[in-house]
């Protein structure tokens, strides 16, 4: 991939059985609404992003099924990571592990399960 490509992500989907109670879930965990919609399939529940941002959605589970394996996602928290992970269990989430802190100026994470028992990044400052 050249520069010029831009991120090695373009979109990302999070399945979900119980669509209504995930979309809560990420809703209350970043203080945000997101744009539930139709394309043509499954409802899907889009997060904020730029236009030339990265783009994802929670979208009901079909072919995709939710789970602890397989690709992980992070997600930005920017500046706002404590605030996000003090929301977690309130969230209805659990922790996978401790919050990791990265080397001087790349940041901190931790691993979150969703509702649906998704493994989630949280990457932040």
């Amino acid at each position: 991939m050249s520069e010029k490509e831009g991120s090695a992500v373009a979109w990302f989907e999070i399945p979900a059985r119980e669509f209504d109670r995930t979309v809560g879930f990420y809703e209350t965990l970043f203080a945000s609404k997101l744009r539930v919609e139709r394309m043509g399939g499954p409802r899907i529940a889009v997060f904020p992003y730029a236009e030339t941002g990265i783009g994802g959605a929670v979208i009901e589970a079909g072919m995709l099924q939710p789970g602890g394996t397989g690709a992980l996602v992070y997600l930005n928290c920017g500046p706002r990571l404590n605030s996000v992970i003090d929301r977690v269990e309130a969230a209805g989430g659990q922790f996978a592990g401790p919050r990791i802190d990265l080397p001087p100026g790349m940041g901190s994470f931790v691993h979150v399960f969703d509702p649906e028992g998704n493994r989630i990044g949280l990457h932040g400052t």
